[in-house]
């Protein structure tokens, strides 16, 4: 993909009911879709299997001699989908898991600076990592071998390994999925004709029509994800575009995120003033039928109502987050939008109420959603600093502080919103390069 291109998902769903039949057929699919998944997840997801993950034709070539797609009798349209996919999240985990490893090496104070140093060069290095959990001889290229002799000279080499297995059989996770409702489809699959889509099924030769509530047509892989229940589909499509760009939009301005509100600019104006009311709505809702669910868990019937209501209230609550950050975008015309860094979220608080609408917050959907549109309108995004920024007097420097709402500075006799405040030192903050890189 080039540059100048942006990746977003499409979607779309059935015009009407999927016959009951045609149903089964696609779920049988998905079954046996969800069945490879799991045979390329037990078969090659172990330490023994590392050095066949990149660039993953060993693990094709093996699963096409095991014999398992004509068991299940699946196209291969459908199979080497189905491997790929498990592949990719395998490696996904691996890098989960080394992650986790580099977390635990720079906390360790017994570690020296040079076995700090060996242990991320091992990481960093599949051949060495891989050689390393399979004990076996380390086989790199020359240039390579040159600098690992060098940041092993001074270490227990031993030592170190026994470290690095210890805590990849702590922490690494061999994966399994019991989702059966779903399945990606490649372009061979399926064709467009009629306001509809027709869909491979199991027999040769056989599609399941199904129409449509637009008459676009793709012609890329698709996800198409199944709700048997509403005898219904959505397929997920993913589509390039060029991003927009608007001459006007050169304005910079800093923003704050906040659980009532949900942007405040440098420049005093507020979007989403609603926003405290879906979040809080949402979060106590959830929070009631947790409780109710856990009271009668026994005589419980199911989780269908549940489900749908969560479903609705999310969708209600992610429209309004983008209806907002397009009028904000609108409104304010950025060049360059500064943010802070949201930090992860914190244990404790004022009260388990609290706690709960914190644990909530939809602040990752948002900054999500707000880098997407900043994407596809040419927006620059930028993530500032943020220590101690809503303690900073943004018209002298000095630490001031907050009551309730109001910043207060003694030091000048500054006095604003405290989400104001924040705005404006992060903009301040941004156009000083004070910046995450």
């Amino acid at each position: 993909m080039s540059e100048d291109k942006i990746y977003k998902t499409v979607r779309q769903y059935n015009k009407t009911p999927i016959t009951v039949e045609n149903m089964e057929k696609l779920l049988e699919i998905a079954s046996d879709y969800c069945k490879v998944k799991n045979y390329v997840y037990d078969r090659f997801g172990g330490v023994g299997s590392l050095s066949k993950l990149y660039p993953g034709y060993t693990v094709q070539n093996e699963m096409t001699a095991c014999g398992l797609r004509n068991d299940l009798g699946l196209p291969s349209v459908y199979f080497y989908l189905a491997v790929f996919d498990a592949l990719k999240d395998i490696k996904t985990q691996w890098a989960r898991t080394k992650s986790k490893v580099l977390q635990l090496v720079g906390a360790n104070p017994n570690f020296t600076p040079e076995e700090k140093h060996y242990l991320r060069f091992v990481l960093k290095i599949n051949n060495a990592f891989t050689a390393i959990l399979n004990q076996e001889p380390m086989k790199l290229p020359a240039e390579i071998e040159k600098k690992y002799k060098q940041v092993a000279e001074e270490v227990d080499r031993e030592r170190m390994h026994r470290y690095v297995c210890r805590q990849v059989r702590k922490y690494h996770v061999k994966q399994h999925t019991d989702t059966a409702d779903g399945f990606s489809i490649s372009a061979k699959a399926y064709r467009y004709q009629d306001h509809g889509i027709c869909i491979a099924t199991k027999q040769n030769r056989k599609r399941i029509f199904v129409p449509l509530t637009d008459n676009n047509r793709y012609a890329s892989q698709l996800y198409v994800k199944l709700y048997p229940e509403k005898r219904g589909l959505e397929i997920m499509v993913p589509v390039y575009m060029t991003p927009r760009c608007h001459d006007d939009y050169t304005n910079q301005v800093g923003i704050s995120i906040g659980m009532f509100t949900m942007v405040t600019t440098s420049g005093g104006h507020y979007y989403g003033e609603k926003f405290g009311d879906y979040q809080g709505g949402y979060a106590e809702w959830i929070q009631v039928q947790a409780k109710s669910y856990s009271i009668n868990r026994q005589d419980n019937p199911g989780r269908k109502k549940y489900n749908t209501k969560k479903k609705r209230l999310e969708e209600q609550l992610h429209a309004y987050i983008n209806q907002e950050l397009n009028r904000f975008l609108e409104n304010e015309k950025p060049g360059t939008i500064y943010m802070v860094k949201l930090p992860k979220p914190q244990t404790g608080g004022i009260n388990s109420k609290i706690n709960h609408q914190v644990s909530m917050w939809q602040r990752g959907y948002i900054r999500d959603r707000l880098m997407q549109k900043c994407r596809e309108q040419s927006i620059e995004y930028i993530e500032v600093l943020g220590k101690d920024i809503s303690r900073q007097c943004s018209n002298c420097g000095n630490t001031g502080e907050q009551k309730e709402t109001i910043f207060v500075c003694r030091n000048c006799g500054y006095r604003a919103d405290k989400k104001i405040n924040t705005a404006r030192n992060t903009l301040q903050r941004g156009m000083e390069g004070r910046v995450l890189h």
